[in-house]
């Protein structure tokens, strides 16, 4: 035997090494030439329950049969959550990857807002458009409406859709809300009131095309099969450009009003015309598709039968002071959503997911998979997925941040933490409940700490004397100095919340209603 001297070994693995690295380098080049970029569907539901989702809960009499099917076709994330437990917190999330700490939007904007999303702010459609896609909002857009923050000023080729919620701003048919709203006023006799009874009565609820208003107030009845119909039409005009999309779908449903004609069970029966919707939109949908599924926020519990179901996660230690655990609060039915993530050939079907994951994720996640660039000077709270959607991995985050979204405290503030199988809660507060009822705002040092794992209710937090308790409070103290830490370095960014009535969309202000049917 040739013995082999140290220097020959060195020289050997260095010679492989390189030859190793050239070939994965050709491999690489070549891949990314020849790789075709996958079209992106991201739909994503308004106040929908993780208990709505049949998948979620064996449910033998589910009304969506559509979702159902996508479950069995591929991956349902269980332990998914949104980066805040309202509305435009959360669309601000997923569009850049950040939570409200760092891209400044840590409530709802108003119609009267100014401002919106910041301008300095990059969002999955600007780096979409970039990479060579054809990029398309069909739905809710709630991240500013006025001058610069419209939605074809920030990324999307084309938008159609109302600019905020569909309870802010009056309607013909008034559809199912609690407490019940009236329909638009029909003359400028009817007193100007901005609000009656807790519904907007001076102002329609507009419906746009890119910048024109096209109906004000909209009707709601038919927005679903209009909103299908942009989308497969969006979906067949970039087949016939040879272009790879981006479709964000951001559906009316389940946020009351519930848009159905009559019936005794008008949820379960938006919940069907919500999957009806997404079925027409996913049989459009090329074979190279990821569609994307999920929900902004847990079901608004004050609204009693016209809100959706939490399932296990009740927030059963909150509920028992008074108040829902549900949609605006840190409790696990806020924020945990109902999703799905469906790519034929790609994603695995039939399977389920445990690992902690947010809607943060989305942006890097697609950033990868789309062979795009992630913006630079910044930090992102979401990570990588695609290796847990291609089946090749089972772990997420070691660690999320739930903001306060309404429920006490301030706006924005991390007030509750998820670390491994613990949730930890610095403050508390109950939403209104069904029954008119809000539980308190307390404050907690040490915070108040739950194993997720064996109690999915938080019903019972750990005795702050337990070896358990005393062991993980340290971990859950560094963590939050961490992402203090972290954001005092980074690129935060402010959003503009100030309002003006220059601010509202009206086709005609000499009308009430601002109906563009009767200029």
């Amino acid at each position: 035997m040739i013995p082999f001297s140290t220097a020959l070994v060195t020289s050997l693995v260095t010679l492989f090494l390189c030859v190793h690295f050239n070939l994965w380098l050709s491999y690489a080049i070549l891949e990314h030439r020849t790789y075709k970029k996958p079209n992106i569907i991201i739909i994503l539901a308004d106040d929908m329950g993780w208990g709505d989702l049949g998948a979620n809960i064996a449910s033998e009499t589910a009304t969506t049969p559509n979702l159902e099917k996508m479950a069995s076709k591929g991956l349902r994330l269980v332990d998914f959550h949104s980066a805040a437990s309202t509305c435009s917190p959360s669309r601000a999330s997923l569009l850049t990857g950040r939570l409200g700490i760092r891209n400044g939007v840590t409530h709802n904007f108003a119609i009267t807002s100014l401002g919106g999303l910041p301008l300095n702010e990059t969002t999955l459609a600007d780096v979409l458009k970039e990479s060579g896609y054809i990029t398309g909002l069909i739905g809710k857009w709630h991240l500013g409406h006025h001058g610069p923050y419209h939605p074809n000023l920030r990324g999307f080729h084309y938008y159609y859709g109302i600019p905020y919620s569909n309870d802010m701003g009056c309607l013909d048919t008034a559809g199912y809300n609690l407490p019940p709203c009236p329909p638009c006023p029909q003359s400028l006799r009817e007193p100007p009131y901005w609000s009656k009874g807790g519904c907007n009565t001076k102002l329609g609820l507009p419906l746009m095309e890119n910048s024109q208003i096209l109906d004000q107030p909209v009707d709601l009845n038919s927005l679903a099969s209009r909103y299908a119909d942009k989308a497969t039409g969006f979906i067949r005009d970039a087949k016939a450009r040879g272009m790879p999309y981006f479709l964000y779908v951001a559906l009316a449903h389940m946020h009351v009003p519930l848009s159905v004609a009559p019936t005794r069970t008008p949820y379960k029966d938006s919940m069907q015309e919500m999957d009806w919707l997404i079925g027409q939109i996913i049989a459009n949908a090329d074979h190279n598709t990821l569609v994307w599924f999920t929900g902004d926020n847990g079901p608004w519990a004050e609204k009693c039968d016209l809100a959706g179901s939490t399932g296990p996660f009740i927030g059963a230690w909150q509920t028992a002071q008074g108040g829902s655990a549900a949609k605006r609060t840190t409790w696990e039915g806020g924020h945990r959503v109902p999703t799905i993530v469906y790519w034929p050939e790609v994603v695995p079907e039939n399977k389920t997911s445990s690992a902690l994951l947010s809607i943060l994720d989305i942006f890097p996640t697609i950033v990868t998979l789309t062979n795009s660039t992630l913006p630079a000077n910044r930090k992102f709270d979401g990570i990588d997925i695609s290796a847990i959607l291609r089946g090749r991995a089972h772990k997420g985050h070691q660690i999320l941040y739930h903001p306060n979204s309404g429920a006490g405290g301030q706006f924005g503030n991390i007030e509750a933490i998820r670390l491994g199988p613990y949730k930890a809660f610095y403050t508390t507060g109950g939403a209104l409940s069904c029954d008119g009822k809000i539980g308190p705002e307390r404050h907690h040092n040490p915070p108040l700490v739950f194993n997720i794992e064996r109690d999915p209710r938080e019903g019972k937090p750990l005795e702050a004397s337990s070896v358990e308790f005393q062991q993980v409070l340290p971990l859950i103290e560094d963590a939050i100095s961490a992402i203090h830490e972290n954001v005092r370095k980074d690129n935060v960014s402010t959003a503009d919340y100030s309002q003006d009535m220059s601010a509202i969309i009206c086709c005609n202000p000499r009308h009430i209603v601002c109906r563009c049917t009767e200029q």
